[in-house]
């Protein structure tokens, strides 16, 4: 029995490249060719070559360019995912064969307004590429973190810089953010005289900054509520008992950032350090990899 029109060949697909993937990749997380290009150290011309190649092979548009940044088509967001997912297999593939077997433990300290953003992919991605290291991970106040720091009991901490005693020449900057006033979408916390806050305690950066422009711009004030950690802080927001300053990649519904209506002046930016112990082995030189590359991918 004959089947008529079966292929007598087989066509071979193209092979995609595993730099021009990773190329979209940081064109798609970060909106911008240009920052991009400064990441992998080439030009946005470059770059646009790559991409146009890309489209080429593919036969699909993947970006759309607009005035201060492009964003990814529907075709564009369905690569991104499986480029994603190709990058972390050629990851793991070369790890396997090419990393150093690694063991021990690493002591990680991170406050939980920073942590909680990147830890469950660090610590994923760590266990995939070393899973005989175990990491011992410490949440608390940036002050606390730094102390068992230099104490020895930690290997590798995460503090916010500007906090009391936390020096900023001291480690790497890993993440920098705007702070923002938020308050209940819909809330009239933001509509009181004077404007009742929510803070961290004593010591904290934010709540330095805070105070300080509030001070700056002659606004009433008073502090309403204060917590050693940010879910303190978002219950006093959820409740319409305040408003309080928070990084900007805190503030999701059915929280809001408090734009000019309340004439509330602005807070800059905050920094992220990344500080390792003098005595830090492989292992912690490996995971704090993982964390600038996860904070790299919030920008």
């Amino acid at each position: 029995m004959t089947l008529l029109n079966q292929p007598t060949r087989t066509t071979a697909l193209p092979l995609l490249d595993t730099e021009v993937l990773r190329t979209f990749v940081l064109i798609a997380e970060s909106g911008s060719f240009t920052r991009a290009a400064e990441q992998v150290f080439r030009t946005p011309s470059a770059l646009s070559m790559q991409i146009k190649r890309l489209e080429e092979i593919l036969g699909q548009r993947l970006f759309l360019r607009e005035a201060r940044r492009v964003r990814l088509t529907p075709e564009g967001e369905v690569l991104l995912s499986y480029g994603r997912r190709l990058l972390k297999l050629n990851e793991e593939a070369v790890t396997q064969f090419l990393a150093p077997s690694l063991e021990g433990t690493v002591r990680f300290g991170t406050p939980d307004d920073v942590g909680s953003r990147i830890l469950p992919g660090v610590l994923a991605k760590f266990a995939r590429s070393h899973p005989a290291v175990q990491v011992d991970v410490v949440v608390g106040r940036s002050i606390d973190m730094l102390r068992r720091l230099n104490e020895g009991e930690l290997d590798l901490v995460l503090v916010t810089s500007g906090n009391q005693g936390v020096d900023a020449e001291r480690g790497e900057v890993v993440h920098t953010e705007p702070l923002v006033w938020a308050c209940l979408d819909g809330g009239v916390a933001g509509q009181r005289s004077p404007l009742p806050l929510a803070l961290a305690n004593q010591g904290c950066a934010w709540r330095t900054m805070a105070l300080s422009a509030l001070d700056r711009s002659g606004l009433a004030y008073r502090i309403a509520y204060t917590s050693e950690n940010c879910a303190g802080q978002e219950a006093a927001l959820l409740a319409d008992l305040a408003i309080a300053p928070l990084p900007l990649s805190m503030v999701r519904a059915p929280l809001r950032q408090l734009d000019n209506e309340a004439g509330l002046p602005s807070l800059g930016e905050y920094q992220v350090l990344l500080i390792q112990a003098a005595s830090a082995g492989s292992a912690s030189e490996v995971l704090a990899g993982h964390v600038v590359e996860a904070f790299r991918g919030l920008r």
